[in-house]
């Protein structure tokens, strides 16, 4: 008997996603707190960095076969941002613990509906500036996956020697759908250093490991028992009492979880791992600069709102819907105000706002985070 596969012609029935949702968002502090992260943010369009990535889905994976799983701080907002989503589909985690046993717990929910389920794993906190093609490279990869026992990642060409993500080293071409480029996966590397990132992005040979992943709800469960039987053990046990239905159960089992990724548990040890190449014009808008660096600009290149003043000022990026904010003679900061905080930031040290969090937790000033 040969490999289960979905029917070209099903118009993708059987595809899931699964929208990660349950980070904190430090980076872009004080804009984003622990009850309005960065995925709930909307300095990046007219809507939320999520409901954009639910919008992205459209054509594709209705209402009814999106997942979204958070944490209880930001549950409620969600669910109302959220409205045509089934709530029970709203999941909010009782304790922190990393991509793996989230999706583990999605994929034993998905095989309980559809033993032919295709899982779509997608963060909701990342820009996606072609949305076209980012659903035709995620239909490639869904029409992949369908066959049992392939695993996909989504990797993004990369346009610089960048240190601060993971990358898929490619190996030979397995075939083209719809005109995107299916290649085996030799190797996962995680964030190198950056003379190895320029080789790695010089040779053309390797993606950037955008945290996009798709596989058969059961290959993804077969693949945890062959691995981390463990956690395998441990999902069946969940499964078992109800699932995401049983909130008491949940909350019980779930923190015993070892913290881990779904990279370092699973996707680093597998064989059997494909990617698609997608040239979507994405970026994890991973700090301010970046913030920066994707939003419109006035004639001086600083990115401010409309109750704002600059003179002799360039490259600033102010944010603030509250107070008037006036600039003089200042270059390349960023500028943030909210009310209870006001951060003023050198552009190029953005990266180091999450410090600031940091000291902020030591220091007990919990109102601020």
């Amino acid at each position: 008997m040969g490999p289960k596969t979905n029917s070209r012609n099903s118009d993708y029935a059987h595809v899931y996603a699964v929208i990660m949702a349950g980070g904190s968002g430090t980076r872009f502090w004080p804009l984003s707190r622990r009850k309005h992260p960065k995925q709930l943010l909307d300095i990046f369009g007219h809507s939320t960095l999520l409901e954009q990535t639910v919008a992205r889905l459209e054509g594709l994976v209705p209402h009814e076969r999106i997942y979204i799983f958070t944490n209880e701080l930001v549950h409620g907002e969600i669910l109302q941002r959220l409205p045509r989503i089934p709530a029970r589909q709203i999941v909010a985690e009782p304790a922190q613990r990393n991509t793996a046993p989230t999706i583990g717990l999605a994929a034993h929910e998905i095989l309980r509906r559809d033993p032919e389920g295709v899982m779509a794993i997608l963060p909701a906190d990342h820009v996606i500036k072609k949305p076209a093609a980012f659903r035709s490279a995620l239909k490639a990869g869904c029409r992949w996956a369908a066959t049992e026992c392939r695993s996909v990642v989504l990797g993004i060409e990369p346009t610089r020697p960048e240190t601060g993500y993971g990358y898929v080293r490619l190996g030979e071409l397995a075939k083209r759908i719809g005109g995107q480029r299916i290649l085996r996966v030799e190797k996962f590397t995680e964030k190198p250093k950056l003379p190895v990132a320029r080789r790695y992005v010089a040779s053309k040979r390797y993606l950037w490991n955008a945290g996009m992943f798709i596989w058969r709800a059961s290959t993804l469960i077969q693949n945890l028992q062959r691995v981390q039987p463990k956690m395998a053990r441990e999902l069946e046990q969940i499964a078992a009492a109800g699932g995401i239905d049983n909130g008491r159960a949940l909350k019980k089992l779930f923190p015993r979880f070892e913290k881990i990724s779904i990279d370092y548990a699973l996707m680093e040890k597998l064989s059997g791992v494909f990617a698609v190449a997608a040239d979507i014009g994405w970026s994890d808008v991973g700090s301010w600069a970046v913030a920066y660096e994707l939003s419109q600009k006035d004639e001086e290149g600083n990115v401010r709102p409309n109750n704002s003043l600059s003179i002799g000022s360039a490259g600033n990026m102010l944010v603030s819907d509250r107070e008037f904010l006036v600039t003089i003679g200042v270059k390349d900061l960023i500028i943030v105000e909210t009310g209870d905080a006001l951060l003023v930031c050198a552009r190029e040290r953005s990266q180091d706002v999450g410090k600031a969090v940091r000291e902020l937790e030591r220091l007990k000033l919990n109102k601020l985070l």
